[in-house]
């Protein structure tokens, strides 16, 4: 067996790997985000708590320890860090609140991130080919996201869901990925008497 067939063996295996790894991983996700909805998120609000006060460790760190820094990137990063740390520890405090808030949060961002979505479709409509599906998109981004925006936080049940159903059907969709890549390559090879 030469060194390239062999090393495509085994970047085939190295992506099988990866593909059941994170297919399993969005699978369960999903699942438990399904079954147990509100631990899930109160979970999620948790892990974004953490990192919030790792992360304003960190700014901290090289606010003090930045000596070649100037005086204000100190300042910032310090500053910064603190913001971090605050928000972080008010998030533990009140966990529940927070993940109402960081839901809101999220939902707001969406449906404005919906509402540019269909005003950029709307200027570039001249460039593309189907006026009528750009027009028809733009137009739909565009409802759609002053719907989730008014909606606000009764929103979140439904984005919620279809995040997790939609992490189910991926990562299905991913072992499977898993368990057929290289089958074509395969055959191919053993036709090929390689």
């Amino acid at each position: 067996m030469s060194e390239a067939v062999a090393g495509a063996k085994s970047l085939v295996k190295s992506l099988r790997v990866f593909l059941a790894v994170s297919g399993v991983i969005a699978l369960i996700a999903g699942l438990v985000m399904l079954v147990w909805p509100v631990k899930t998120a109160f979970v999620l609000t948790g892990i974004i708590a953490a990192y919030l006060i790792v992360a304003g460790v960190v700014y901290v760190g090289l606010g003090i320890f930045s000596a070649g820094k100037s005086g204000w990137a100190r300042l910032a990063h310090i500053l910064l860090g603190v913001l971090y740390i605050v928000a972080g520890v008010i998030a533990f405090t009140n966990i529940q609140t927070a993940a109402i808030a960081f839901a809101l949060v999220t939902v707001i961002f969406i449906g404005v991130s919906w509402i540019f979505d269909g005003v950029v479709s709307l200027t570039l409509m001249g460039n593309d080919g189907s006026k009528t599906w750009t027009l028809l998109y733009a137009l739909l981004s565009i409802i759609a996201g002053i719907a989730v925006i008014s909606l606000g936080l009764a929103a979140v049940p439904f984005f919620w869901l279809f995040l997790a159903i939609s992490l189910v059907v991926l990562g299905i969709a991913q072992i499977i990925r898993a368990i057929t890549i290289g089958k074509d390559a395969k055959a191919a090879a053993t036709a090929a008497g390689l």
